[in-house]
């Protein structure tokens, strides 16, 4: 957000705001070369850490002032008497305009407050819709959509269980997405996915609508969730592939239900029974800690105020439309024409803007 754009009660937020980080910073660096505190190796990490995370603010804040005064400079240059020091002065001033909105906007972002899951890895599920086989086939192409994407960013897309159809798609498929900042990246992908084209099996070159559904879940710490054993149901089977066919003669996939909530988790992916149950538990947990922040919400609608949507897994959030190489955002009226590069996993020309929607919303709705 520019200067030029941004309220005066905004831009007097934001002044107050890098005061502040500034007088942090000068505190920490202080501290950092104190005997006191070198010799403390835990206070030493986190105010180290502290430290590393203020450096860019305070390099933006002083480009800031770096690119204010040139404007200035500039401004009272063209008034010059002399035309070709005054073309020059207006050059320089609209390049001073121009990387001054870029630092503020960046400023903004790192101002803001942040959603506390954002560095969370995240709880993947997409499950085919309405739409029969279409809707399953579609469902292996957002998972791979996703897939591709977090290996683009260098996360790890580790699966924990997947129901496939004999024609290839997918009724569901859960995974786990490790990766610092991959709940930031992705929570906006919860909801309806909606596709629109001709399916393999059609003869007659009919368009079919079918829906895929995407829930992103921050994955839940220990100490958030407490899960006591005897609430815990705990089955074996033999893991089986696509119709059914048998893949393992022994029982190591597991069945995890929780009795208060009703909650079933099932995981095959391993050759292990214990790693099958340790992947089970992880995403009970993460269910069990939307659960209860869904109650929550419930209970405080106005908590989830000026967010993109609200995440509901019954709202439709996207088309995909294949005649039309058109994918659409609903949520923020954003139409783009590269649909073959988003699924293949290019998906930060929609991530970002909604990104964006998401920082002025949380600026609207702060107290300045």
């Amino acid at each position: 957000m520019s200067s030029k754009t941004s309220p005066l009660p905004a831009a007097s937020w934001m002044e107050r705001s890098l005061d502040a980080a500034e007088v942090r910073y000068r505190n920490v660096s202080a501290l950092l070369g104190t005997t006191e505190v070198l010799s403390n190796p835990v206070r030493l990490r986190r105010l180290s850490k502290t430290h590393s995370e203020l450096a860019p603010l305070i390099e933006a804040a002083a480009r800031r002032r770096e690119l204010t005064e040139q404007l200035r400079e500039a401004r009272e240059l063209a008034s010059d008497s002399d035309p070709d020091l005054r073309e020059l002065a207006a050059e320089e001033a609209a390049e001073a305009r121009a990387g001054l909105e870029e630092v503020e906007a960046d400023l903004w972002r790192r101002l803001l407050p942040k959603d506390p899951d954002d560095d969370r890895n995240v709880l993947l599920e997409v499950r085919a819709g309405t739409g029969g086989d279409e809707a399953a086939l579609f469902a292996r192409e957002v998972f791979r959509m996703y897939r591709q994407y977090g290996k683009s960013r260098g996360y790890r897309v580790d699966v924990v269980s997947a129901n496939e159809t004999p024609v290839g798609g997918l009724k569901e498929i859960v995974a786990v997405i490790e990766g610092r900042g991959a709940f930031s990246r992705l929570k906006f992908e919860s909801g309806v996915h909606r596709v629109q084209r001709v399916p393999a099996t059609e003869a007659s070159g009919r368009i079919h609508t079918s829906a895929v559904t995407v829930a992103v879940l921050p994955e839940a710490e220990d100490v958030e969730v407490r899960i006591e054993p005897k609430d815990l149901r705990v089955d074996t089977f033999c893991s089986s592939g696509p119709g059914g066919q048998s893949v393992n003669t022994t029982y190591s996939a597991v069945r995890i239900t929780h009795a208060p909530t009703g909650l079933v988790v099932s995981c095959q992916d391993e050759k292990s029974q214990i790693k099958n149950r340790a992947k089970a538990l992880r995403v009970l947990k993460s269910r069990l800690l939307d659960l209860a922040r869904q109650e929550e919400q419930d209970r405080v609608a106005a908590a989830r105020r000026g967010q993109v949507g609200r995440g509901d897994r019954s709202e439709k959030i996207r088309t995909y439309n294949f005649k039309e190489n058109r994918i659409t955002d609903h949520r923020i009226a954003l139409t783009l024409h590269s649909l073959p590069a988003i699924l293949a996993g290019e998906l930060d020309p929609l991530i970002e803007p909604l990104q964006a929607h998401e920082q002025t919303a949380r600026l609207a709705s702060l107290e300045l």
